[in-house]
């Protein structure tokens, strides 16, 4: 499964499409304005919240929280200890562990689940400029958690350039 995702997702602010490669629309993202942290949701075509993304108010590291239906789904943070600037560890609500590494903000990298690949976000194979795609490499992978972590990790490593 392919997905395209616009950079302009990482505004505030910002709504728009999410398509697959065959350009028909999947997912809104939509950036909630006026809030005091960042804030996203991701939605169906029907307008139905799949995931909630937000900014953690009050940790040591910065941390994003992924909901879906009000409950705790996945935390995101860069990796402790790493010698790779660029590696995050999304921990899932059942306290599943999974890796992101490579160049976060080129939008070249992977999130892998105990050595095996789930999803490969690049820039390679788009001839749009500012977006990058999502492969889904698993069938039983769940798209939109993968889209929501992939929008994490670049939220967080921009984040930390601009500070």
């Amino acid at each position: 499964m392919r997905f395209l995702v616009r950079d302009r997702l990482l505004g505030i602010g910002d709504d728009y499409w999410i398509e697959d490669d065959q350009g028909n629309k999947v997912f809104l993202v939509d950036g909630k304005a006026m809030r005091l942290r960042d804030t996203f949701e991701l939605k169906d075509v029907q307008g139905r919240v799949l995931i909630d993304i937000r900014k953690k108010m009050f940790a040591l590291r910065d941390t994003m929280v992924i909901e879906r239906d009000g409950e705790a789904l996945a935390a995101i943070r860069r990796k402790r200890l790493s010698l790779l600037r660029n590696h995050y560890r999304v921990t899932l609500a059942d306290g599943t562990e999974l890796d992101v590494s490579g160049k976060i903000l080129d939008r070249e990298f992977a999130v892998e689940y105990d050595g095996e690949l789930l999803a490969v976000i690049s820039r390679r194979w788009r001839h749009v400029r500012e977006t990058y795609g999502v492969d889904v490499v698993r069938d039983d992978a769940d798209p939109a958690l993968l889209i929501a972590v992939a929008v994490c990790v670049i939220h967080l490593a921009e984040k930390e350039r601009e500070g």
